[in-house]
């Protein structure tokens, strides 16, 4: 197969959504469906022992959550499928925003009875304003939930995206009997806790056909009747530019926990999901067709594989074709890369890869070279747009427990903090070392994962602190003065950069006004 023939059968995409609508469930069926895995897993079950394949982390197990993004291909009709999954948790938020720089088309998951939530409008939004294609899927319709229109509304107000149902549910909760597809004209019977071969897909080319009274009786079909012809009057005819555009969003209905309405979501998406599109960088746009390789680190996950204490830089390919062993161009740093063994994933199984195309996501064994947003190309210095950093809101001193453990807690936080779920200050004054995060749930990720993944113990205390804000000034005496003096709210960060810790939004205020040469950055990334 050609060089663009492989660029087009690519399908990359993220699945995001509030925590248990469903989407770490959804993503469990796609993968069914592609054969890459022979049993979907439980999210958090008592009875099923088996944990859902993109929950690979031993306290994502635990809790039932998703606290990382886990990257898993599978081919399907002749498509190379690469999947997502992303943390829902508000906590886990960043992880998830850099995910979407590294996707070219997004699945939002919305639960039928709480409809939209918080989270699932910060995303949207940050997938909107990248103009990514957006699908929806409305999960649990074997549930009792919110009217259809209604949810359809809730979705264009609150996500503040036109929609175009392409499947309608007919009933829900204990009266559910099915789905109609209309963007395959056929109708969908629903068999609780079937397998997708055994739900009954009966073709029925025009709703007034009889045969929709016979399967789901005379009352339920007249309602679906009088709801389709609404659907016409009322929504846009659904057009596949538009979507690409993102300009409208597709929503099917279906229940994932019972594998049904997924096979419909996928085979739509095969059909209309975009191929990899281009890239902006400071320098030029990237195109996926062109000659030379090139990509960028959009995610770093130290250990893992526990036992071998491996750190992996997770790459999207954007251009050219990447090959084994060649050697790269590593731009930050300006030196030479060979990469011997990448991988490509299903979770956390790894298989060597030879080659992969723009739209693949490879793994790269790192030593410590790679930072969140580097670029790897074959020369060319690129430098590429979109990747967001964050201020840390809450923090506290993180101390060791075990004075036997120091190196193994220094080497902890160092590659657990490289990963961008925290952020690791070193006061000038004490030596103390300050973890900053955006909430509260990444402290109990990270000494849970210091503990079972480094053998180290750690313990926190408060820190009262309203702001960090990296500091410079052209006049570097000025700088030198404002640090000697505010010695004791000085920290440094991982690369060594000043940072001032503002006790108060006053402190911070009287700092500015005092020293006008300095300037207070909320992030690390400032020119």
């Amino acid at each position: 197969m050609g060089f663009k023939d492989e660029i087009k059968r690519r399908r990359t995409f993220a699945i995001v959504s509030h925590p248990d609508a469903g989407k770490t469930t959804l993503t469990e069926k796609l993968l069914l469906f592609g054969g890459a895995i022979q049993v979907a897993g439980a999210v958090k079950s008592n009875k099923i022992k088996k944990t859902a394949t993109s929950d690979f982390m031993e306290i994502e197990k635990q809790r039932g959550i998703s606290v990382a993004t886990s990257v898993m291909g599978f081919d399907y009709r002749d498509k190379k499928i690469n999947i997502l999954d992303t943390p829902g948790h508000k906590d886990f938020a960043e992880d998830t925003y850099r995910t979407l720089s590294a996707v070219d088309s997004v699945i939002i998951v919305i639960d039928v009875a709480k409809g939209v939530e918080e989270q699932t409008e910060k995303l949207c939004e940050v997938a909107r304003m990248r103009n990514t294609p957006i699908m929806v899927f409305i999960n649990k319709l074997d549930r009792i939930g919110k009217d259809g229109f209604e949810l359809l509304d809730e979705v264009e107000q609150k996500l503040n995206i036109k929609v175009r149902p392409l499947s309608w549910p007919i009933g829900m909760g204990p009266g559910f009997k099915g789905v109609y597809n209309l963007y395959q004209q056929d109708l969908n019977l629903f068999s609780p806790h079937g397998k997708q071969e055994q739900h009954d897909v009966i073709s029925v080319k025009d709703v007034n056909d009889p045969v929709l009274d016979k399967h789901v009786g005379g009352s339920a079909a007249e309602k679906l009747r009088e709801e389709i012809e609404l659907i016409e009057a009322v929504y846009p005819e659904f057009k596949v530019e538009d979507y690409l555009n993102g300009e409208i969003s597709p929503v099917f209905f279906g229940s994932a926990i019972n594998n049904f309405g997924v096979k419909e979501l996928l085979d739509c998406f095969v059909d209309i999901a975009p191929p990899p599109v281009s890239r902006e960088t400071e320098e030029r746009v990237v195109e996926p067709n062109e000659d030379i390789f090139s990509g960028f680190c959009f995610k770093i996950h130290a250990n893992i594989d526990p036992n071998h204490r491996n750190r992996i830089a997770f790459i999207r390919i954007c251009s050219g074709k990447f090959t084994r062993g060649k050697q790269y161009h590593h731009v930050r740093l300006d030196k030479a890369l060979r990469i011997s063994s990448p991988t490509e994933f299903m979770a956390e199984k790894r298989e060597i890869v030879d080659e992969a195309y723009p739209g693949d996501i490879i793994g790269i064994p790192d030593s410590g070279n790679f930072k969140i947003g580097d670029a790897v190309t074959e020369g060319e210095k690129l430098h590429f747009k979109g990747i967001p950093s964050f201020s840390p809101e809450i923090f506290k001193y993180v101390d060791n427990a075990d004075p036997m453990k120091s190196k193994q807690l220094a080497k902890g936080l160092d590659q657990l903090t490289d990963e961008g779920v925290a952020q690791l200050f070193t006061s000038q004054w004490s030596g103390r070392k300050i973890l900053g995060t955006v909430g509260p749930l990444q402290f109990d990720v990270i000494q849970h994962r210091l503990q079972h993944e480094y053998g180290a113990l750690c313990k926190y205390s408060p820190v009262n602190l309203h702001k960090v804000c990296w500091i410079d000034s052209e006049d570097k005496s000025e700088l030198k003065k404002f640090i000697e003096r505010k010695q004791d709210y000085v920290t440094v960060d991982k690369d060594e950069k000043p940072v001032f810790m503002a006790e108060s939004a006053w402190a911070l205020q009287m700092a500015e006004e005092q020293y006008p040469k300095v300037k207070f950055h909320t992030t690390s990334e400032f020119e």
